[in-house]
């Protein structure tokens, strides 16, 4: 059995990590929930920022918080083009995950053509440091990434329950031509979110670049992790999915901490088979 110190450190370790899992998750639930398109593009985009952030750090000097100042309006109007492209074509649920996940294999062909498959890693002075808790480690990076989380996680809540533009989206969400019919401008609201949802993967892939280790075939290992983080957080719900990417988190490093690391793997899909088969209320 593992100490009680190693325990104390996977259980920071796993809410840590858990966390960038639902930053990573937040742009996809939103999508899904809201829009109603299952946007599996939505992990190639935040690993094609992850690897424009290492760029722009190794090769132009230009810091990583100045590089997202950057990615992040640009992602923002791509999601709206690519809804645009949605709108126009009339795409569907199922039509889009077939389309995204296309979208998603063209971009992982581009990053391996222009940077190759080598991994990479942008090392930067903050790496390195932690804080300490007691006898305990916290990466300065891991809880900023956690903190930007909550933040977004929060926020996006309370946009969605307490401002106008919030509310309208979510009546479009249950029934889009009533909602239109009570004067609400269904089209705009949808083209915003869209928007939103591109530009928290841009986020996400700041932190991603800052934190982990890029490789080209990322985006394929987070599908199954966060397709269960946003699940389990339910659609639509920005800190249900914070919620949902943390207890996965702190299930796959206690795991990997008391058992196996192998198994870490399997950890997300087994949480999310116990939970759909114990049906809490919030799912």
């Amino acid at each position: 059995m593992p100490g009680l110190n190693l325990v104390e450190q996977s259980l920071i370790t796993g809410f840590l990590a858990g966390s960038l899992y639902g930053l990573l998750a937040l742009g996809l639930s939103l999508s899904w929930g809201l829009l109603k398109l299952v946007n599996i593009g939505h992990f190639a985009m935040a690993l094609l920022s992850a690897y424009l952030t290492w760029y722009f750090g190794t090769e132009l000097g230009i810091p990583a918080w100045w590089a997202g100042a950057i990615i992040v309006p640009v992602f923002f109007v791509y999601g709206v083009a690519l809804h645009w492209v949605f709108v126009k074509f009339r795409v569907s649920e199922m039509a889009s995950m077939l389309i995204t996940f296309a979208l998603a294999i063209i971009v992982e062909s581009f990053i391996q053509t222009i940077w190759t498959a080598d991994f990479r890693r942008y090392s930067t002075p903050l790496a390195d440091q932690s804080f300490m808790l007691g006898g305990l480690y916290v990466p300065k990076l891991n809880l900023l990434a956690c903190l930007v989380a909550a933040l977004l996680a929060v926020g996006t809540w309370g946009w969605l329950k307490f401002t106008y533009a919030g509310k309208a989206l979510r009546a479009c969400a249950e029934d889009a031509p009533i909602a239109s019919a009570y004067g609400i401008d269904h089209k705009s609201l949808t083209y915003l979110l869209s928007g939103i949802c591109a530009a928290y993967a841009g986020v996400a892939g700041v932190f991603i670049a800052l934190i982990g280790t890029l490789a080209p075939n990322e985006i394929w290992t987070w599908i199954g992790v966060v397709f269960a983080v946003v699940i389990i957080g339910r659609l639509g719900n920005p800190v249900g999915a914070l919620l949902g990417g943390i207890l996965i988190g702190v299930c796959e490093a206690l795991t990997q901490s008391a058992v196996n690391p192998a198994w870490a793997p399997l950890v997300s899909f087994s949480v999310l088979i116990l939970l759909l088969l114990v049906k809490p209320k919030w799912i």
